[in-house]
Formats: structure tokens, C-alpha cells, sequence
């Protein structure tokens, strides 16, 4: 059924949301203070047409926009897509009772992306379409990094090869590493070896295993060279994680003793050992060896202990907490379980980067009733035209 309708705001997905009969109904791609008309199924709108447009929109760069489901917001001019990102910090910390502010918001698109994973079907490869199952056959990707320009073309290749995948692409210092997964039993990926070669790629594995090496994949952190695990986890632009390394070595400032919790391949371990002894650890064993290989490779550090540990299921206790600062980076679930041992203990400098809003501010919650004051709150809009955003905030206790 066709109707018209006023959009009120963005939700947090960055959708608008239309009140029709008392019901919200969720719109992709309208804008606050627009009147639309729309097809609904339930809660779900399409938008038709825009009839009234709103002077924050502007036009999107990317000719796949508004099919593909990857990007949400290159129609939102400058200004106010930078207010709904700081509102994607803000709001869930006012709901948890925390009054407080972005001081800071760092534009860390860069060049583009360095990691995406693509579907590929024998016939297509790209990310599906909006709110379907249906894949959109990309020919590119214009927020990937110039490397990565061949993504699509790769994957597709891989597709026509071996069926349904996910193909994931890192660019790195020394070349393209690609991960391809599926789930087809008994598929054997020992056909793909010679795309290798052809695309003059870093590395290719299948289903964690190694098929193809020209060169190892590698990437500079600090003073060390990280060989990447294969799937490992990176940020998904180089500039974020530096723009988020400045951020904590600076947060963490002169303390001589660190935990770098959830440390992953150690972006922050590596650049803190510089000044401070550091103890890493994170439930991810491949990751953790590739941290202790660059440290023990590396020159002008300080001692770096990093061991493999399940912070969700064993997280340091009060007693372990013997550190002049704590840097937590968990993944989207949050630290809940070592946040609560923080609380405990009489640690009293903590660092905090997250990826998550709502799981952010009930950390912050935690900490802040236990005696921490929050500083310095940083938002990092790395996922760029997408409503994901990064967080990090430093934390003092009776201040």
C-alpha cells in the first residue's frame, strides 16, 4: 500500500523513522523533516519518492547507493551526519544516566578501507542488497582502498571456481591477503592455488588453511612488523588505528606499567612498549603469537608479556590488577566481566576504546559508579557513511 508520510529523525541504523497511525515505521535512505511517499510491510518502509527534500541531503558519490546494503548515509550532508554520529555516543550514555559530551571527532576514513569480505555465487560477487539475501554484483567499491580496487573481480573468480563463499580481503604492507570461507561440505579449495599468481596476491587460504604464499602479510605497527594471522582481526582503516593509538599512548600518558586487554595483534601494546612495561592479553592465540614474534623482533621496546586468555571467562581478578594503567579494547560485547573485577580492584587509571555504543556506555556505567570520572571522549568514524562508530574515553578514579 502507497502512502505519504513525514520523517521525524534518524534512528540509530540510520534510517528515518516515520510515525504512521502511532506506529513507527523504519525508512533507508529519508531524512528528518522530509515528507515521503512509501510502500510499508509492518514496520518496514520503502521509500518511493522524496517529496519534500531536506536541505541536509546532498548527492552520493557511489552509483551503487540506495541498492547495495553496505553504506547508509553518503546522502547526509557533512554537518549533520556528523551530528547523528555523536548522537550514536551520546544518547546511549545518557539512557545508562551518564551526562556527556564528544569532545572530539576524528574523521578516520583516509584512503578508504583496507578490509572488506564480499559474497561471491558462481556468477556475482559484492555485498547484498539492501534488506535482502540477494546479491548485488558489484563492479566496485569506491570507499575500498585504491589496492583493493580489484576486490570484486577476485572474488568473482573464486566464485565461479567453487560456488557460494565469503572471500575477505586484507590490504597489507607486502600485498592483498584473501580468507575465503564456506560452508559446502567436502569442498576442497586446492583449485584456487593458481589465482594466487594471477592476481599476484600476498596470500590466499581457504577455510583457515594456507593455499597460496608469495610473501607473508605484514603490517607496521610502531616499531614492530606483525605477521597477520590468517582472518585475523585489523581496524578496518590504517588511519583509525593510528588516529586510535595516538589517542591511547596519550591517554595512558606516563604510567610504567600497562595491561593491554583484548590486545588482538597488538596495535596498542607495540607503541605503548615504547615508554611502559606492558602485559597483552586476548582470548585470540594466533593473534597473541603474532604479537610476541614482532615484540621479540622488534628494536627499543621495553618488556612485552603476552599471553592467550579468555577475558570473557577468566578476566584478571582484583589481585591480578597490579598496573599503573589498563587499556581495554573489547570487541562489540564489551568487557562486562573484567570491568567488574576493575571496579574491585584498586586500579585506578583505565583507557577504554570500544566499538560499540550501548555495550560502551554500560562499562562506563560500571567504572563510573565504582569511583571513576570519564574524560577526553573521542569519537572515531572509521566505518565512513555507515552507522558504526568508534569510541575511547580515559577514566580516573576520585577524581
Amino acid at each position: 500500500m502507497t502512502s505519504t508520510a513525514q520523517i521525524e529523525y534518524l534512528g540509530h541504523k540510520g534510517e528515518g523513522v516515520a510515525l504512521i497511525d502511532g506506529e513507527r515505521v523504519f525508512v533507508p535512505f529519508a531524512l528528518p523533516g522530509e515528507e515521503v511517499m512509501l510502500t510499508r510491510d509492518d514496520d518496514r518502509g520503502t521509500l518511493l519518492e522524496v517529496l519534500t527534500p531536506s536541505a541536509d541531503r546532498q548527492a552520493p558519490f557511489c552509483p551503487h547507493f540506495g541498492v547495495c546494503g553496505g553504506c547508509q548515509l553518503q546522502h547526509l550532508a557533512p554537518e549533520a551526519y556528523r551530528a547523528f554520529k555523536i548522537g550514536l555516543v551520546e544518547t546511549p550514555l545518557r539512557q545508562a544516566g551518564i551526562e556527556a559530551k564528544v569532545e572530539k571527532f576524528v574523521d578516520a576514513g583516509g584512503t578508504g578501507r583496507r578490509r572488506a569480505t564480499l559474497h561471491a555465487r558462481k556468477d556475482a560477487a559484492g555485498y547484498m542488497r539492501l534488506r535482502s539475501h540477494d546479491l548485488l554484483d558489484l563492479d566496485i567499491c569506491p570507499i575500498l582502498v585504491p589496492s583493493l580496487r580489484q576486490a570484486p573481480d577476485i572474488a568473482r573468480a573464486i566464485g565461479a571456481m567453487i560456488g557460494p563463499c565469503d572471500v575477505s580481503f586484507t590490504a597489507t604492507d607486502t600485498g592483498i591477503d584473501v580468507s575465503v570461507r564456506s560452508a559446502v561440505k567436502g569442498l576442497k579449495g586446492d583449485r584456487l592455488t593458481g589465482l594466487g599468481n594471477r592476481f599476484r596476491l600476498a596470500r590466499l587460504a581457504f577455510n583457515g588453511e594456507m593455499l597460496f604464499l608469495s610473501q607473508m602479510p605484514r603490517v607496521s605497527m610502531g616499531k614492530g612488523e606483525v605477521e597477520l594471522p590468517i582472518g585475523s582481526f585489523l581496524q578496518a582503516t590504517s588511519e583509525a588505528e593510528q588516529a586510535l593509538a595516538d589517542y591511547v599512548t596519550a591517554a595512558v600518558g606516563k604510567a610504567r606499567s600497562v595491561a593491554d586487554l583484548f590486545c588482538g595483534i597488538g596495535p596498542f601494546a607495540l607503541r605503548l612498549a615504547e615508554k611502559s612495561t606492558v602485559f597483552a592479553a586476548d582470548s585470540d592465540k594466533p593473534g597473541v603469537a603474532a604479537l610476541d614474534k614482532a615484540v621479540r623482533h622488534a628494536k627499543g621496546l621495553k618488556a612485552v608479556t603476552a599471553k592467550a586468555r579468555d577475558l570473557f571467562r577468566d578476566p584478571l581478578t582484583r589481585f591480578e590488577l597490579d598496573y599503573d594503567c589498563v587499556v581495554l579494547d573489547p570487541p562489540r560485547a564489551g568487557a562486562d566481566a573484567q570491568v567488574r573485577e576493575i571496579a574491585m580492584s584498586k586500579l585506578g587509571h583505565v583507557v577504554m576504546v570500544a566499538c560499540d555504543p550501548k555495550s560502551f556506555a554500560r562499562d562506563a556505567s560500571t567504572l563510573m559508579k565504582s569511583g571513576f570520572s570519564m574524560s577526553e571522549l573521542t569519537a572515531f568514524d572509521q566505518f565512513v557513511w555507515s552507522s558504526h562508530i568508534e569510541i575511547a574515553a580515559k577514566f580516573i578514579r576520585g577524581r
